[in-house]
């Protein structure tokens, strides 16, 4: 445990967190089951609500299987693409009001930032899991306390933080959820009640050295103290 003092630098659990990159290349060489043991196991000791543990693993290392998981992930982004990307379609004004529609009923997953992750996935710009040899697929057990999709991406974040600390990368796969559509998939990844696909994370050693801290945002607090309020960043 460390103490804090005045002038103190970051420890070296703060410098995981603010040096910690998502990962988009990534070397061949495959993680050692050992450290990807590790890895898992910093998602196991995450904090749940009513200490439910709302998730359950599936690691998958097999080449060819992730591959045709981005075959089958690409072609639902092209089916999706097709449907809703209202300059391109040739459904024209119906694709236009089908987007619409899907806009009001699932705001955030046609958000121009993952709107464009499914044109570049569609058109083969864009690998999936980005080449990392290693994918840890997690899946939320829906009888969970409260709200179990927060459990599972403190669950998730725990483990980005630990491969980090150990000298590999991570990227955050949203795009996997579409896998549910697939009989197969389902079966493979076990899908079923009741557990859900929420997410994924890619994990390898990273191509060059991606560490660094990246500016964010300063957003502005409220800090109640003393019967008064003020407001800092």
């Amino acid at each position: 445990m460390y103490t804090w003092h005045e002038g103190m630098d970051w420890n070296p659990v703060e410098r995981v967190i603010l040096e910690r990159r998502s990962v988009r290349k990534y070397r061949d060489e495959q993680v050692p089951e050992k450290l990807v043991r590790r890895v898992l196991e910093a998602g196991r000791f995450a904090p749940s609500a009513g200490n439910a543990q709302p998730w359950r693993f599936v690691v998958v290392r097999d080449r060819d299987m992730l591959d045709e998981m981005e075959k089958y992930v690409r072609l639902r982004c092209r089916i999706l693409k097709f449907m809703l990307d209202w300059e391109s379609s040739p459904l024209g004004r119906l694709s236009w009001l089908l987007a619409q529609t899907y806009i009001r009923l699932m705001p955030n997953e046609l958000h121009p930032i993952p709107f464009g992750a499914i044109r570049l996935i569609a058109d083969g710009k864009l690998k999936l899991f980005h080449g990392a040899p290693t994918v840890i697929f997690i899946l939320m057990d829906k009888r969970g306390v409260s709200k179990p999709q927060v459990d599972v991406g403190i669950c998730g974040q725990n483990m980005v933080l630990a491969a980090h600390s150990l000298g590999l990368g991570t990227c955050w796969v949203g795009f996997v959820e579409l896998l549910k559509f697939g009989r197969k998939w389902k079966k493979m990844l076990g899908i079923r009640w009741p557990y859900r696909l929420m997410e994924a994370i890619a994990l390898g050693y990273p191509v060059g050295q991606p560490d660094g801290m990246v500016a964010r945002e300063l957003h502005e607090i409220d800090w109640w103290e003393g019967g008064r309020k003020r407001t800092v960043f």
